[in-house]
């Protein structure tokens, strides 16, 4: 895990709610749901953030506030200096080759009726249409290598490919356009234990090759804790702990965020019991829109409620 490049932010969220209107049986706005309040961090050049939480929590909803794909209510997300909400759609489709996204599901985010090949040339053609195709399909074929995949494979449809040949070749597509930010939201949820390394690990070289920035979204607490830089703790759509990552899992001050380490097994029986009597699985208190992030220690910041 190679340390980041620069004490400065990339990428700086600010204040970020995104809430979604409820309608009523009889029709109008009954009500206001608030899936993501308040979220604010950074992240650095060459650094890995990880997001994590249980299901529901908003760390997609995050993630895709973040790239713009579903732009927040309120708040600020500044990108190499420029706020992105406040972007037009032209000026928003030149900072796309900048930000990419990587989707959970890549059979889902592959075209079933596009080879893999054009699928990835397809950034390529939008962003790069001063090269001749030639060109492009030469590219194309080498970043087909650089995920680990054979060139040779461009002409085949998603529905021939393996769901980790799907990944790297959704990968491909991220990276063609050299982007300097990445959104990894859950990349190895849906991938066998053995492949998961596999595309972790290349995550991990891309980085060091190209120097990229990411928001990992995951539920893998072990995985997270293996690629990231630091951790922020996602629950009920508000950060609740942001800390290092090795400060997080040694130390963490938060009764959700050590209600999250306990659900992660340990192969011991005795050992197990050990760990979750020492944890502390204390029921957090309900946490509302007034919390403030309190830093108990360098770097590490944890929320309080209002009322103290």
């Amino acid at each position: 895990m190679t340390e980041p490049a620069a004490p400065y932010p990339l990428l700086s969220v600010r204040n970020l709610s995104k809430h979604y209107p409820l309608r009523s049986w009889w029709g109008g706005t009954a009500s206001v749901f608030k899936a993501v309040h308040d979220v604010s961090f950074d992240i650095r050049p060459n650094e890995t953030l990880g997001l994590v939480g249980e299901s529901g929590s908003g760390k997609s909803t995050v993630g895709r506030a973040v790239t713009m794909l579903n732009p927040p209510t309120s708040g600020h997300v500044v990108f190499q200096g420029a706020d992105l909400a406040r972007l037009t759609a032209r000026e928003m489709r030149g900072m796309r080759r900048h930000i990419q996204m990587v989707f959970q599901d890549p059979y889902s985010a592959l075209n079933p009726r596009m080879s893999a090949g054009a699928y990835v040339l397809e950034p390529l053609l939008l962003h790069a249409a001063d090269r001749s195709r030639a060109e492009l399909r030469e590219e194309v074929a080498g970043l087909f290598e650089r995920v680990g995949l054979d060139p040779r494979f461009a002409g085949r449809y998603p529905h021939q490919f393996s769901g980790g040949q799907r990944q790297r070749i959704c990968i491909a597509r991220a990276i063609a356009l050299k982007p300097r930010f990445i959104v990894a939201d859950e990349p190895i949820a849906a991938l066998d234990v053995s492949i998961q390394a596999q595309v972790v690990n290349l995550l991990q070289d891309l980085q060091d090759e190209l120097g990229l920035s990411y928001l990992f979204i995951s539920h893998d607490l072990r995985m997270v804790r293996y690629l990231c830089h630091r951790v922020a703790v996602l629950w009920r759509g508000g950060i609740v702990e942001l800390a290092d990552s090795e400060t997080l899992y040694r130390d963490p001050r938060h009764p959700y965020t050590r209600r999250l380490l306990a659900a992660v097994p340990v192969p011991d029986p005795a050992a197990e019991r050990r760990r979750i009597s020492t944890i502390g699985l204390a029921e957090p208190a309900p946490q509302g829109a007034g919390h403030v992030l309190t830093e108990v220690a360098p770097g590490h910041w944890v929320a309080q409620n209002a009322d103290g």
